[in-house]
């Protein structure tokens, strides 16, 4: 039997001309079609996006499908959009290779097509989870191939919703600060997107110089030959361990507050379109009762993060041991546990995101008006959640709802497109597997927003229109009957020559 040689890999090039064919035969994208509008003289941004990363491309993406114009803002340099080439530590994605992410339906859009372009079928095959850095290399290509309008290094310093349709964005970049304007804001902000980093109380006492939290941005290096702490026992919390490890830390000890490590993945036990199109339909107390109940069971790390810790010999997981108090002393700290006392030269916090967006300086013109689940709905007895009870109630377009009705007007053109949004509408702004269903659904609801809120130019538009597909010459008009049609006509002219005894 003869074996066939492998086919060669058709190289990107191939595959962004099959891209540009498929969104050609789809009509994709859609003609502009919001009527521009000016502020000042300047144009006003249909659609701005707060956040370059997954979602926020994929949002972006959507929107520009439909014809809505989209500009998106990052802090970042370009190519480093999101946490994946920067604060991320993991080797590879914990999400299933196959899953499409954010590529919205189009087969040549998918990290899949990307990689097999490049390194064949074969290697596909033989592929177990993606590379982290590999999946940072796919996004540049996915922002680049569709041309989407992203602005570096561009911050926002101040988010103003108006009550004349307008949100009125602060942007500092490196040319100094402006003002733009824009019709709705999408906020694309990630884990941390309504707050930031948890730590304990204790932990903001403590000189910055012993501890960092594993969302920071830090050298690990500096590291090398220290006593390490890492408090928590999630995927972040063994990413920081491996990595102090892998730096050359002297020892690390996980502090785990639990009695043992979640073993089961109760979230991936729940995924499927049902949820993943269901959820925002659901009863509030399934909501809850959903979300608490993966939150209660919480999320077990990695096995191969895991097992990247406990090859190391100075690996120690302490389990049963939350930290009771820690003071310094000296040089070093003194962490005192009920597993016993660790002397410490730095801690790593891998304790989560908090939901708190008076805390966030460019949230404080709108932050304290919006109405959270806490607000307005009371679990059961013993299903109390912090995290749920400060995520806030979002309205059918991800926009934020006033706590008080009228008190900040212009707020529901703020759109939570991010973790804090999962309580209302499911885990569809940030998560790899359902990350495009969120996308289209956003985009979907700004598009009717957006009509909505012009229907009386678009109608002005229909009535103005007067392009003609018929022009008058395709045909000839009969000419009028004349006055003997009738005693002319065959059935007349029948019963004139009718028998008599016919008539």
């Amino acid at each position: 039997m003869t074996t066939l040689p492998p086919v060669p890999p058709a190289g990107l090039a191939a595959l962004e001309a099959r891209l540009r064919q498929d969104l050609a035969w789809l009509e994709l994208p859609a003609k502009s079609w919001v009527p521009p509008r000016t502020h000042d003289g300047r144009p006003v941004i249909t659609v701005a996006i707060i956040g370059g990363g997954m979602a926020g491309l994929a949002a972006a993406a959507s929107l520009t499908h439909l014809g809505v114009d989209a500009v998106i803002y990052d802090q970042s340099p370009r190519g480093f959009e999101g946490p994946w080439a920067t604060t991320a530590r993991m080797e590879t994605l914990r999400s299933p290779k196959q899953l499409t992410g954010p590529a919205l339906g189009l087969p040549a859009l998918t990290f899949r097509a990307w990689y097999e372009a490049q390194f064949g079928a074969a290697a596909w095959d033989a592929l177990d989870k993606i590379p982290r850095l590999q999946w940072m290399d796919y996004l540049r290509w996915y922002r680049d191939v569709l041309g989407l309008d992203v602005r570096n290094a561009h911050r926002i310093t101040s988010i103003a919703p108006r009550d004349d349709g307008l949100v009125a964005l602060s942007v500092a970049n490196p040319d100094g600060e402006h003002v733009v304007h824009a019709r709705h804001i999408v906020l694309a902000t990630g884990r941390d997107g309504l707050g930031g980093p948890a730590v304990p109380a204790f932990a903001r006492a403590l000189p910055r110089r012993f501890w960092a939290h594993s969302s920071d941005e830090m050298d690990y290096g500096t590291l090398r030959g220290k006593r390490v702490g890492v408090v928590g026992a999630g995927a972040s919390a063994m990413d920081s361990a491996a990595t102090a490890l892998e730096a050359g830390a002297a020892s690390v000890d996980l502090l785990i507050r639990r009695a043992d490590i979640p073993r089961v993945n109760k979230g991936k036990g729940a995924g499927s379109p049902g949820l993943t199109h269901g959820h925002a339909a659901l009863p509030d107390d399934w909501k809850w009762r959903i979300r608490h109940y993966i939150n209660a069971r919480q999320v077990p790390p990695p096995r191969g993060s895991t097992l990247r810790v406990s090859r190391h010999p100075n690996a120690r997981f302490n389990l049963g041991a939350p930290i009771l108090d820690v003071e310094p002393v000296g040089d070093k700290l003194v962490a005192r546990t009920p597993k016993g006392t660790f002397e410490l030269d730095f801690v790593v916090f891998a304790t989560g995101f908090r939901i708190a967006p008076a805390d966030r300086p460019e949230f404080a013109p709108f932050a304290r008006h919006i109405r959270t689940w806490g607000d307005r709905y009371a679990p059961p007895a013993g299903d109390e959640d912090a995290e749920l009870s400060d995520s806030p109630d979002l309205g059918p377009t991800f926009e934020f709802l006033e706590k008080t009705p009228g008190a900040c007007p212009g707020l529901d053109r703020i759109h939570c497109f991010c973790a804090p949004a999962t309580l209302t509408h499911g885990a569809l702004s940030g998560d790899i597997p359902a990350v495009s269903d969120g996308a289209k659904r956003l985009a979907l609801a700004l598009t009717a927003t957006l009509y909505r809120e012009d229907v009386e130019r678009h109608y002005a538009n229909l009535e103005a229109f007067d392009e003609p597909e018929v022009f008058g010459d395709e045909w000839t008009p009969a000419p009028p009957p004349g006055p003997s049609a009738a005693s002319a006509s065959p059935a007349a002219s029948a019963s004139k020559h009718a028998p008599e005894n016919v008539r």
